[in-house]
């Protein structure tokens, strides 16, 4: 029997306002599937949900991890398993909302069980990552599949893929298809909702959001990230936010606040149009039921 309901989508595309909506319904949770809004230092800029809409219905797994810590799609999964196991037993249906695409594919594929990565491929990667070299490029020339997926500041996950390459052998994406992981959901506890709004009003909604949220503190958000002690890496998750290197550059006067804002804008535009390529080759029908407004997908659920 299906207890929890997958709610995708692009940023700024109403999945929040949705999951709500049927978690107050239901009488459920709203658990969250975004890899910024788990941080607890980002509140405005990851468009975390407000005091209004957390009073309504539970809300979970939102705000948990400090900045400093790097989050990962395994530490996501034992996050969220105590919930599914708790909703599996008869507790609270889950509404669980996000834009994280590779979160929603762990969960009902499974986590890729990777193996350990010799110290001398992964020294000799990290002293090459330090020196600047293009590792997306690199990857692009190596595993295009797995580079469409990443974005090119994603430092991690790029040396990941490569140092796999190196140890095995393999691509990530021929490692990914030989090497299946165990779902944290299985076939028929679940069921997905892809939001996919025409682009105009999307990439409106995702301009106008970012004005927004200038006006309530993401600049002084990103002015703490940044003034902390010991300072934070660049590539750690948290400072690759959309927004936060931008933002980082106006308040170090490295460009004026207006062209940070539309540098801002523009990398989330991008990041949107990402999702949904991804989304159209992981999170497809007919597991996924794609609607292209909110009010569409809450009368059909």
């Amino acid at each position: 029997m299906s207890f929890a309901t997958l709610i995708a989508g692009p940023t700024a595309s109403g999945k929040s306002a949705l999951a709500v909506a049927l978690a107050e319904r239901q009488g459920g949770v709203v658990v969250n599937a975004d890899s910024m809004q788990v941080y607890a230092d980002l509140a405005v800029l990851s468009a975390r949900p407000m005091t209004e809409e957390t009073a309504r219905v539970p809300h979970a797994l939102y705000g948990f991890v400090p900045a400093g810590e790097e989050f990962s799609v395994g530490r996501y999964l034992e996050a969220i398993a105590p919930l599914v196991a708790e909703a599996r037993a008869g507790g609270a249906p889950l509404a669980i909302v996000g834009g994280t695409g590779l979160y929603f594919r762990a969960l009902v594929e499974g986590l890729v069980p990777t193996p350990a990565i010799p110290p001398d491929i992964r020294a000799a990667w990290r002293a090459r990552a330090e020196a600047g070299h293009d590792l997306h490029a690199e990857l692009v020339r190596r595993d295009p599949e797995r580079a469409a997926q990443l974005h090119p500041a994603d430092t991690p996950r790029l040396l990941r893929a490569i140092e796999l390459q190196d140890a095995t052998g393999r691509t990530y994406s021929q490692w990914l298809a030989e090497n299946p992981g165990i779902p944290v959901l299985a076939a028929g506890e679940w069921r997905g909702v892809f939001l996919d709004p025409p682009r105009a009003p999307l990439h409106a909604a995702i301009d106008a959001r970012f004005v927004a949220m200038i006006a309530a503190g993401a600049l002084e958000e990103v002015r703490r990230l940044v003034e902390r002690q010991p300072a934070l890496p660049r590539n750690l998750g948290i400072m690759k936010a959309h927004g936060v290197p931008h933002l980082a550059d106006h308040l170090a006067g490295r460009i004026d606040l207006d062209t940070a804002i539309a540098r801002g804008q523009a990398d989330t535009r991008a990041y949107a149009r990402r999702q949904v390529i991804f989304a159209r080759r992981y999170l497809a029908p007919p597991d996924w039921h794609w609607v292209a407004h909110p009010d569409a997908a809450l009368a059909a659920l």
